[in-house]
């Protein structure tokens, strides 16, 4: 049996018991419970204190888990990433009081900067060769430059709703991150089956969340222009109307492209054109 850790509770908690049930993988996750072993598939699921998880990876407590990218930076983690996971994205920022009149990092020389993320700042910090003093706090990083304890923050930005209700502005940003699958070093032949089988649906269900698999009419004249824009997994999918010289085409489409190849196909005759969301996509 793989084991897996998850954060206990928090962001990435909700979204990581989300794309197991999408892979088929039911876990029954209520009344607080600290382990839970799922019903239907190999894997036993811990519920972990987020800034646990890390040496828990690294100490084959647990086989693989799903954690923020940010963490990891933050730990000076070398813990291997398998998939990332397109969840629970953030950014992490410096920002400063609206009215400062620091302009960018380099500003910072001297200056008192607030954060959760002292090592992320310090290798920030070193890399552009800037000298300033950081202060190590948990929680309401945000109100630390009202109160006089620091210059300036560094933490994790999602919407910027919460800088702005605290009178900052986002300065710069120190780095993306989002949901990651890592693993620890040495797994048995078995954990490593069990893992492939894991890896193999949880990127089956990130792939139908960038496509969408679309249908339309077309004259038959029209059908290599369209399936130069189509090219879909390999080619289109054809099949003859009960209308003579017009065929329907079938494929699948990239979510990053929906909108142009949509003008695109009205461009060239596409008719009654349905695009359907994709549940699974296995390649």
């Amino acid at each position: 049996m793989l084991r897996i850790a998850v954060q206990k509770s928090g962001r990435l908690l909700d979204d990581s018991l989300q794309i197991l049930k999408e892979a088929g993988i039911k876990v029954d996750a209520s009344n607080g419970k600290l382990k839970s072993v799922a019903s239907n598939f190999p894997l036993e699921v811990l519920f972990l204190r987020n800034s646990d998880i890390p040496q828990y990876v690294n100490d084959g407590v647990v086989d693989v888990a799903i954690i923020g990218e940010n963490l990891l930076i933050e730990e000076r983690s070398n813990l291997e990433t398998l998939v990332k996971l397109n969840f629970s994205k953030c950014r992490v920022s410096l920002a400063v009081p609206k009215a400062s009149t620091v302009q960018s990092v380099k500003d910072f020389s001297g200056m008192k900067i607030a954060t959760s993320y002292p090592n992320t700042v310090e290798d920030y910090l070193k890399k552009n060769n800037v000298s300033a003093e950081i202060h190590t706090i948990s929680g309401s990083v945000e109100v630390a430059p009202a109160i006089g304890l620091a210059d300036g923050i560094c933490d994790i930005v999602s919407s910027g709703n919460t800088l702005f209700m605290n009178g900052l502005r986002e300065l710069e940003i120190i780095l993306k991150s989002e949901a990651v699958l890592v693993r620890t070093e040495k797994l048995t032949h078995e954990k490593e089956a069990i893992l492939e089988k894991l890896i193999f649906r949880i990127k089956a269900v990130l792939a139908s969340k960038n496509s969408k698999y679309i249908l339309l009419n077309a004259p038959n004249e029209k059908i290599e222009e369209i399936i130069r824009i189509l090219p879909g997994m390999k080619s289109p999918t054809i099949l003859p109307l009960a209308e003579e010289g017009w065929s329907s085409l079938h494929s699948v489409i990239s979510e990053d492209q929906f909108w142009e190849n949509i003008d695109a196909l009205k461009d060239v005759g596409a008719e009654g054109i349905l695009v359907v969301p994709i549940e699974k996509m296995v390649r």
